[in-house]
Formats: C-alpha cells, structure tokens, sequence
C-alpha cells in the first residue's frame, strides 16, 4: 500500500477516482491486527480503488480536518466527494472491512 506523502498529495488523490485512504500508526496494535490482511483486500478491490495509508501522527492536521479520531480508520473518496468512512478507535476484522467496501456509493 502507498504510504501519503503530502497533504497535497492527499488533495489530489482524492480527486482523482476512487481512493480509500487507510489511517493507521506504526505503534497502534489493531491497526497491526488488520496488516496482514490489507494485501489481499487491495488486491480484491483493485480495480475499483486506490489504497494510500495515511500515518496518523504525521498527518495530524488532516485527521482533525477530517474528524478521525480513531484508528484504524478508512475514509472513501470518488473523484473528490467523500463516499464513505468506517472511523472508529475499535478493533477491525477482514470482513467488516470489506462490507464497509461493498457499500460504498
């Protein structure tokens, strides 16, 4: 998975296509729960979406912008409007993470 770069990067990702960015810190346990699982979910979805994960302590500013609080988060964009989030501080399985992908707009 692409790691975000830039908040510039960020802008530009997400008006370009499909993009689900992943917000995620290298000391967050559940977010190393769902790690091994990521490969296989982007690579399902791969023709739909674009994965980028976004370290939370580096890009800070934009998770306040972007109300995300907790972690492991996924916020969905298509071509600049937001189409879906699954935030919240809990635990996440492969499934739940994949339902959350099947329906989005």
């Amino acid at each position: 998975m692409e790691n975000l770069q830039s908040v510039e990067q960020f802008e530009q990702l997400k008006a370009e296509g499909k993009t689900i960015f992943m917000f995620s810190a290298d000391w967050c346990g559940d977010c190393r729960f769902i790690d091994p699982v990521m490969p296989t979910i982007e690579e399902k979805y791969a023709d739909t979406y674009k994965f980028v994960k976004v370290d939370r302590d580096e890009f800070i500013d934009l998770c306040i912008q972007l109300d995300v609080f907790g972690i492991p988060s996924f916020v969905a964009y298509n071509n600049n409007e937001e189409t879906g989030r699954f935030v919240s501080k809990d635990r996440k399985t492969q499934e739940e993470i994949e339902a959350f992908i099947d329906g989005l707009k």
